[in-house]
């Protein structure tokens, strides 16, 4: 068997472990695992269950069917900051807090150059940030423009079974151009989402998601800045014109509220401020660990509900797992530009493949004869790195951003996808800082002079090289 008949692609892999699950799957299909006969229960003796403790205590006297007053931007709350987003506009009738939503096809930029045909809410992806107070009853109309049925799931909520918008399950689906009408009572406060529940892996893929956030009725501590970022994941292959939800290995644009780096905005804040970050994701597989440079933040909550002060930690990077939340919050403490972003690797990559062969370290100068000859422009991509080519300026093809970086104060910021920047300033102007930090001096890493290596011993010689270690067979 040769190489190439050994290689198997992830994808392969992941239908093969599929085949054989399922295979034994059915294998066991006359002894179900976890199938209980509970008729055979009846007359034995039954010790008795300990009271089950409420799964959320800041629930407290909020109830499903009971209201409260209507809770206003500013004056009750802290509202959100959303980059590269928005909330969604809401108007009271008779102490109901009302919102609409329009699912429908969507033009949507991830970075300039890559422009795609979404499905999104409201004119985009993800969709506006519904934002409400806790014990408020909500009424959130949904009219469908999509080319198929849908619904919408609040993902996290606690609310009524046919308010919980899984097709088939709780409600009929939404067929198109209609307008089904949801209302519910928000008993508890925290960071929640919103997204389809019917065709879910095709209308998520295309972008049928939102955030949900409901602030607590009398809140311990209030933030300055109060950010939301939702993460998500898309296949979207060079040349085409929209993403393919079929995937569910390969995804090549990862982004923050719909952007890709460098569109992504920053996240701007005052030093010394209380600031709260608020993230979910909707992704279709992956969990994104989110780290943060320059701070440290606790993580203080999950979809599920607050987390006591005792059991809190510090971190420097949240894991948040497909289909859930995590809430940090910091003092803005440390004065500068500090990256924020997916520690997977390629996730901060921009259209980035899977199927070419890695060069790294080859000698391609006869290759590059060779071909120049046909190509003149021909040149070997990658046989030193990738380092420098998001800088180079080539021409790519519509619709693609690959190797798309940004400029930054020290060169280009050949990051891409699922990166921004916090940026913390002693004195904030009213609209944010366009500008990059600038650090006091003796405080940026540059090359050593030839006094400095002599007088802390260092020496610069070759390159190391280090022998390989060879085992006894």
């Amino acid at each position: 068997m040769n190489d190439e008949e050994r290689t198997m692609s992830r994808r392969e892999m992941m239908r093969q472990s599929a085949a054989t699950i399922a295979g034994g799957a059915v294998a066991l299909g006359a002894a179900p695992v976890f199938a209980q006969d509970h008729s055979q229960m009846s007359g034995m003796q039954m010790k008795a269950m300990p009271k089950v403790q409420p799964t959320n205590p800041a629930r407290g006297k909020v109830r499903l069917g009971k209201a409260a007053s209507p809770g206003m931007p500013g004056h009750d709350y802290t509202p959100v900051i959303v980059p590269n987003g928005r909330t969604l506009p809401f108007r009271v009738v008779n102490g109901v807090k009302v919102f609409h939503l329009v699912a429908e096809v969507v033009k949507h930029e991830f970075a300039p150059g890559l422009v795609s045909e979404c499905w999104g809410y409201n004119g985009d992806t993800p969709g506006p940030v519904i934002e409400a107070v806790q014990g408020e009853r909500v009424r959130i109309y949904v009219t469908n423009h999509l080319p198929e049925p849908t619904t919408v799931h609040w993902h996290g909520i606690i609310l009524p079974s046919g308010m919980d918008g899984v097709s088939g399950l709780s409600q009929a689906p939404i067929p198109v151009n209609a307008t089904f009408k949801y209302e519910f009572v928000l008993p508890d406060h925290g960071t929640f989402m919103y997204h389809t529940h019917h065709d879910e892996m095709v209308q998520q893929g295309l972008g049928l998601m939102g955030m949900f956030v409901v602030h607590p009725r009398d809140p311990v501590r209030r933030p300055q800045r109060d950010f939301v970022l939702l993460s998500a994941e898309w296949l979207v292959r060079i040349g085409s014109s929209r993403p393919d939800p079929n995937e569910m290995v390969d995804f090549n644009v990862f982004t923050f509220n719909g952007k890709a780096y460098p569109a992504t905005e920053p996240l701007q804040m005052q030093l010394g401020e209380r600031v709260r970050i608020r993230f979910g994701n909707l992704s279709a597989m992956s969990h994104h660990p989110i780290h943060v440079h320059g701070l440290r933040w606790r993580v203080v909550a999950t979809d599920g509900g607050d987390i006591a002060e005792a059991g809190q930690w510090p971190e420097s990077t949240v894991l948040v797992p497909v289909g859930t939340t995590r809430t940090v919050e910091f003092m803005a403490d440390n004065p500068g530009d500090w990256a924020v972003h997916c520690h997977m690797t390629h996730h901060v990559m921009n259209q980035m493949g899977h199927n070419g062969t890695n060069l790294i370290g080859v000698d391609a100068e006869k290759v590059d004869a060779a071909v120049g000859t046909l190509l003149p422009s021909y040149m070997t991509m990658g046989s030193a790195g990738m380092s420098g080519m998001s800088s180079m300026g080539m021409p790519s093809p519509k619709g693609s951003i690959s190797m798309l970086g940004g400029a930054g104060p020290h060169g280009a910021i050949d990051m891409g996808g699922m990166f921004t920047v916090l940026k913390v300033r002693e004195h904030l102007p009213k609209g944010g800082d366009p500008e990059w930090y600038v650090n006091p001096p003796g405080t940026v890493a540059d090359e050593a002079t030839a006094d400095e290596l002599k007088r802390d011993g260092v020496v610069v010689g070759a390159a190391v090289t280090t022998p390989m270690h060879k085992h006894s067979p």
